[in-house]
């Protein structure tokens, strides 16, 4: 899938009047099959582009072409089947608690399921091979009948990456992944992200991913985008992203360049909470 942004800007809808667009005046163009990471310190902007990208959110100013199609422009049923061939990963997981695993990755597949099937998949999952071999590749087929109240919050992340992965089985040409190792350790993290771009590789999808860890980033993706402020502070080559260029990008912001990242999504903050029971 063919991304072409032409001075794209793009704000919140939650956002203050007069509080500047979160990306501003973007130019840039993905290639079919393409793997980009996005970096950049907090509040660069970087989760509003995927949202763009995604057809998820409006340009305030520019346009987006997705396969050279205006997204914004189709009737609502072309928009909607335009959304069905991609894949957009948060952050968090949206997984239903209570739910079992292997439905949580099959769901991956709705967008291209009918009605019927979708509701009965919720109670008689009906490829269940497939959803253990998404899970295996980020070793978690062990956890295929669990509930998702049981895992952790790193076992809930690579469980939403798997069920990227069925999004792409199911016909999805673009994935669009953002912070998806904000809960793993380093060991972890390295073999979820080759997992990920290695499916995407084996479906020719295009794969646009933020990332805090750089160093995972540049030995990933052969392509880095830096967004600053909302905008693009160069677009280059891995092996051209200089420790000059990093610095520049993350000044003032050095802890984020060294990996540590507090925030909403650490491991903490993504643990199953307890549960509290009211007798009476």
């Amino acid at each position: 899938m063919k991304l072409e942004l032409q001075a794209l800007s793009a704000r919140h809808p939650a956002a203050r009047a007069g509080v500047a667009a979160a990306i501003r005046e973007l130019n840039l163009t993905i290639a079919p099959g393409e793997h980009v990471a996005v970096i950049g310190p907090s509040g660069a902007g970087k989760t509003t582009l995927l949202q763009a990208l995604a057809c998820a959110l409006p340009p305030s100013a520019g346009s987006l072409r997705v396969d050279g199609q205006l997204p914004w422009q189709l009737p609502r049923g072309q928009l909607q089947r335009l959304r069905g061939r991609l894949f957009l990963a948060p952050q968090v997981p949206p997984l239903p608690p209570r739910q079992r695993v292997v439905t949580a990755v099959l769901a991956g597949r709705l967008p291209a399921m009918g009605l019927w099937r979708s509701v009965r998949s919720l109670f008689y999952p009906d490829d269940i091979p497939a959803a253990y071999e998404a899970l295996d590749r980020f070793d978690l087929g062990d956890k295929l009948f669990e509930r998702v109240d049981r895992l952790s919050g790193g076992e809930r992340q690579r469980v939403g990456l798997a069920r990227a992965l069925m999004g792409m089985g199911a016909g999805a040409s673009l994935l669009l992944i953002d912070e998806p190792l904000s809960a793993l350790d380093p060991t972890r993290s390295r073999q979820a992200i080759g997992a990920l771009v290695a499916g995407a590789g084996e479906r020719g999808a295009t794969l646009v991913a933020t990332l805090h860890q750089v160093d995972v980033a540049l030995a990933h993706f052969p392509r880095i985008i830096g967004l600053r402020d909302g905008q693009m502070a160069f677009d280059l080559p891995a092996r051209a992203v200089s420790r000059e260029r990093l610095a520049a990008l993350y000044d003032q912001f050095e802890h984020e360049l060294r990996g540590e990242v507090p925030g909403p999504a650490s491991a903490e903050a993504l643990a199953p909470q307890p549960v509290v029971m009211h007798c009476r």
